[in-house]
């Protein structure tokens, strides 16, 4: 059973749920509109750029979840889902994970955005395992802060080899799918590295290394 690893935001998503779940949070007046949107797009182009402060972001990001009930957060989470994800899903994705999913392989996401936003997209998109950026919780309510070691760059590696390590997997003839300059070193490490929806810094590397590049768009 091979490795068969996702990245999720504009990979198996057309757009960034991460990024998305922010514009939902403003469109719905559930935040500051102007500050928080102003926030939103900025640490998106640092992200874009590999120049991410994940520390920072997280600080900003989760604050949400602790500002608001659980009830309330599922809630907009169930809207957020049918008008914002359901439309980032792409067809060519569904087939890719089918294809793995039929060759016997096992289907693991790998994603920097937090689990809360995430786990119900990876249930959607039927795959075996979620390793994503885990927000802190202490007696079920969110605290802001961030559980463990960020599911970004460097950290996407830790996180593997983590759950690697208790899993039973290993990365003989693995795969992992992503368009970011942020997963380098993951797609460094894996057997069959492909380029999907590449950014400019990551396919150049593409390119240059002559690793395999396709489009997921529909």
């Amino acid at each position: 059973m091979a490795l068969a690893i996702f990245d999720l935001d504009n990979t198996l998503l057309n757009g960034d749920s991460d990024h998305a779940w922010g514009e939902f949070l403003v469109q719905q007046g559930l935040v500051d509109a102007q500050d928080y949107q102003q926030s939103n797009e900025a640490f998106y182009q640092q992200y874009q750029q590999g120049t991410l402060d994940i520390f920072a972001f997280l600080a900003f990001s989760l604050k949400p979840l602790a500002d608001n009930n659980r009830a309330d957060l599922d809630r907009w989470h169930r809207q957020f889902m049918t008008q914002v994800i359901a439309p980032m899903r792409q067809h060519k994705a569904d087939q890719l994970l089918a294809k793995h999913r039929a060759q016997g392989d096992y289907l693991l996401i790998i994603t920097a955005t937090n689990a809360f936003v995430t786990a119900p997209i990876a249930q959607v998109l039927g795959v075996d395992h979620l390793l994503a950026t885990e927000p802190e919780l202490l007696d079920g309510v969110y605290t802001g802060a961030v559980s463990g070691v960020p599911c970004f760059q460097q950290g996407k590696v830790q996180r593997l080899d983590s759950w690697l390590a208790g899993s039973g997997h290993s990365l003989r003839d693995s795969y992992f799918y992503s368009d970011s300059i942020n997963d380098l070193p993951l797609l460094e490490l894996v057997e069959h590295p492909v380029v999907v929806d590449a950014d400019p810094l990551l396919q150049a590397q593409a390119v240059a290394r002559g690793w395999q590049q396709l489009s997921l768009r529909d």
